[in-house]
């Protein structure tokens, strides 16, 4: 059933104000210092013509991922196009973490020559980590980092103690671009999946944050304590399709513990809370925990993108609980873990990009942390060449026009219209609004009570999986010299206007 709505700036209630830098992103650590990370889809997986396909093993998820996954080198943090591409999304938190990070060793000094101590899985040298602090320099961003916790630096029945940490922070510090915020790690209720030492348990971690933490406060005061920066909810690493808690065949993957489990006793108190979400699973994993995969064509759907600010209200009591008055940060965020799907690199995926953005800050304020600048197919940059997907000229869009003020838009979310008011960023007294219908079928009916500038977004030629978007029908591409395109509105005369099916549309009046 096709939908109508009027959009009415005036008067509108003011739902919170929410942190500038919500939009934020991740450089996994493992693109810092050269690593396994997802392999590629195919141009025609990508496009949907060519079917993606994994065979489950009784050798579980390790045996798969030799075949899922492929050795990339270091990124290169001194290139003029990434960094000028990161810059135009604005002031941001730039989280450098992953699992990686957890089982990292920081060879400063250079003394391993290349190999990993014992009880590591890599290393970082002092190189590397300059890179990335010239990096966010550059761009203009806050740090945030997890720091390592492995059997090389400790056993479970040792405390965690401070050794590699102390690395990281000090030189950060007095290179002159001191670490903003730190988790203690990376997804622990994955505990020995995620690189913990062996035999590790909730009590063990407990123990451990709440000596790091107590380090952090002692040694660098100004350093937020981020935590505990948990997956998929209570048990299951995904909501999936199945709604709130379902594994979706996650025991065939790890074994999970709860929040609570991490949190309950402990001591140091955390200054922000923290969580990751992913929609479901990719096709990568779609064979060993097929309740956890959405289909393409599902994508759009009401069930779908409801996850994102589900995830959100289903965590908020917690953040209440064990940081009250703190702020919610979605420490890695994505359409689907193990890579992004088929198609995240396509429009389809910026219907739920932005979504996921008006949702969560309907609920709350806080910063999203989008898995990732420039790796897998849910970059917002390809990898290597750096060329801008979809996703990177919405968020670019919604960076530069949806301020800090959110309000109540007084239309519920539904099918074909899902509404979202902000104030406008750099336009006192105006008001943005981004209407997304998600419907594939039928067009939205929008009054206007002024003029305003509008700002629609497409697939090319209708195409919901294409890789180029457009913006008002001008192809997203860049110009000579990596020059962006540009991203001017057109004027809509007050009145009643059609939005197509499957847009997204950027309103200021």
């Amino acid at each position: 059933m096709s939908q109508s709505i009027r959009l009415a700036p005036g008067g509108l209630k003011t739902l919170r104000e929410i942190n500038p830098k919500m939009m934020s992103y991740n450089v996994e650590f493992a693109e810092v210092t050269g690593g396994t990370f997802w392999k590629a889809y195919t141009p025609g997986q990508i496009a949907g013509t060519e079917e993606f396909y994994v065979e489950a093993t009784s050798e579980g998820i390790t045996a798969m991922y030799r075949d899922l996954m492929q050795v990339y080198a270091p990124i290169d943090l001194y290139n003029e196009k990434l960094r000028s591409l990161a810059k135009e999304l604005g002031p941001v938190w730039m989280r450098v973490s992953g699992t990686w990070a957890t089982k990292t060793y920081y060879d400063f000094d250079g003394t391993t020559n290349g190999q990993v101590p014992e009880g590591y899985l890599n290393v970082l040298t002092k190189e590397q980590w300059t890179g990335v602090l010239d990096f966010v320099k550059a761009v203009g961003a806050k740090l945030l980092v997890s720091v390592a916790n492995c059997p090389g630096l400790h056993s479970a029945e040792e405390p965690w103690h401070p050794t590699e940490a102390e690395k990281l922070f000090s030189f950060s510090k007095e290179y002159g671009v001191p670490i903003d915020a730190a988790e203690f790690t990376n997804e622990p209720n994955m505990m020995e999946e995620t690189g913990f030492p062996e035999g590790y348990t909730p009590e063990h971690y407990r123990r451990d944050q709440d000596l790091f933490f107590k380090w952090l406060r002692a040694n660098y005061p100004d350093c937020l304590c981020v935590g505990p920066s948990t997956t998929g909810g209570e048990k299951g690493l995904y909501f999936g399709k199945g709604g709130e808690g379902k594994a979706g065949g996650v025991e065939q993957l790890v074994k999970s513990c709860s929040c609570a489990e991490l949190m309950e006793g402990t001591t140091e108190p955390l200054d922000v809370f923290s969580y990751h979400y992913y929609n479901g699973i990719s096709e990568r994993l779609a064979s060993v925990m097929p309740s956890g995969h959405w289909l393409a064509e599902e994508a759009t759907t009401e069930a779908y993108l409801r996850t994102a600010p589900h995830m959100a209200e289903f965590y908020a009591p917690m953040r209440d609980k064990y940081c009250p008055g703190g702020e919610m940060w979605v420490t890695e965020s994505g359409d689907a873990g193990g890579g992004g799907d088929t198609w995240a690199s396509t429009y389809l995926d910026v219907i739920r990009t932005l979504n996921e953005l008006g949702g969560f800050a309907a609920v709350t304020n806080g910063v999203i942390f989008h898995n990732t600048l420039a790796s897998s197919d849910y970059g917002f940059l390809a990898r290597e060449v750096f060329d801008p997907r979809p996703n990177y000229f919405a968020v670019l869009l919604w960076n530069r026009l949806m301020g800090t003020t959110v309000y109540d838009t007084n239309e519920p979310v539904r099918e074909g219209a899902h509404v979202y008011a902000h104030s406008a960023k750099g336009a006192d007294g105006k008001t943005a609004y981004l209407v997304i219908n998600n419907s594939r079928t039928e067009a939205l009916s929008v009054e206007l009570p002024k003029d305003a500038a509008r700002y629609t977004l497409s697939g090319e030629n209708g195409n919901l999986r294409a890789t180029v978007m457009t913006l008002n029908g001008n192809p997203l591409v860049l110009g000579e010299n990596n020059s962006l395109p540009a991203l001017d509105p057109v004027t809509q005369a007050a009145g009643t206007v059609e939005l197509a099916p499957g847009t997204c549309t950027f309103f200021v009046l």
